[in-house]
């Protein structure tokens, strides 16, 4: 097999499995912000649902776990990309203008990645693409 072939055979697959890998980790967010788990550095409670923390928390929940599944993953990663641009601006950049040390490296992969499934969907292993009979 040559490696277009090989290409063209994994790159659909890959993309899904960057999908749910991405949806998993973004979920997480979700649930220690909402539950507390896993539990966050320094404790804390959950926010306010109303809050920003809290909103976030809730995009995080139901927008990863639409992401792991490929539910509506374009127009969910296209929110969730701006959702992720907020964050970095509002509660990263003013502590530095380097990523690295401002804890946003994170918030601006999220968001690239996100950008790029509203871009390609949602890959093959897919909710999506199983609504439109492609497996």
């Amino acid at each position: 097999m040559n490696l277009a072939a090989l290409s063209a055979t994994w790159a659909p697959r890959l993309l899904s499995v960057l999908r749910i890998m991405s949806g998993l980790l973004f979920l997480e967010h979700g649930t220690q912000k909402l539950f507390g788990f896993p539990a966050r550095m320094g404790g804390g409670a959950a926010p306010e649902l109303l809050s920003l923390p809290g909103i976030a928390g809730c995009l995080e929940l139901v927008g990863g776990t639409l992401i792991v599944l490929g539910l509506f993953t374009r127009p969910v990663a296209f929110l969730l990309s701006g959702q992720m641009a907020v964050a970095y601006f509002l509660a990263h950049a003013p502590k530095s203008p380097f990523p690295a040390l401002n804890g946003g490296d994170a918030a601006i992969l999220f968001c690239f990645v996100f950008l790029y499934f509203a871009a390609a969907g949602a890959g093959p292993w897919s909710l999506d693409a199983q609504r439109r009979g492609r497996i």
